[in-house]
């Protein structure tokens, strides 16, 4: 059994070419693209945050261009919402995922042993890959999650949730805390 391939496999300054589905389908190196693993990109009350009733918010961006899986940033964004919930009894916050994978990643795996390589593997004829999963690339300064909310008492206990998911993303990570006008 053949296991998915680690991040840092990934996690390269710049994309992959023909990591997107082509619109002339004789061109596209990738035929079938996988599932979306983010489940939802806006969480909390939109209602509130479009009034612009949330006086705070909260970022976290990248400090260096990067790759970043979509199962890192589902989990990424499980972890925030589940300590929001437990924080803010109403729903008295909106979180936003800023950014959507569009970068289809490949592999073309390459078995060794004692037979099994030769009746699978092609060598590198035709050595685009299998589509594995989707990835999205970020620039320097780009936020990645964003929280908006209300409470002064409230700003170190949401930075230390975004200190503790700061492991599960790639490269340096950044808190920014900016006080919405009005």
């Amino acid at each position: 059994m053949v296991a998915t391939r680690k991040a840092l496999a990934y996690s390269k300054k710049k994309p992959v070419v023909n990591t997107r589905r082509s619109r002339k389908h004789h061109l596209s190196y990738i035929k079938a693209v996988p599932p979306q693993k983010i489940v939802k990109f806006n969480m909390g009350d939109y209602k509130s945050f479009e009034k612009g009733e949330y006086p705070f918010k909260i970022f976290i961006s990248t400090m260096e261009p990067v790759q970043v899986r979509d199962l890192a940033l589902e989990a990424v964004r499980q972890s925030i919402h589940k300590d929001l919930v437990k924080l803010f009894v109403k729903k008295n916050f909106f979180l936003r995922c800023n950014v959507y994978p569009h970068n289809i990643l490949r592999n073309n795996r390459v078995f060794s042993g004692a037979s099994k390589g030769e009746r699978v593997q092609t060598g590198m004829r035709k050595s685009f890959g299998r589509p594995e999963g989707r990835a999205c690339t970020l620039k320097k300064g780009q936020a990645i999650f964003t929280v908006y909310f209300s409470g002064k008492d409230n700003i170190s206990k949401i930075k230390s949730f975004f200190k503790k998911v700061k492991s599960k993303i790639p490269g340096k990570m950044k808190i920014s805390l900016e006080e919405i006008s009005r």
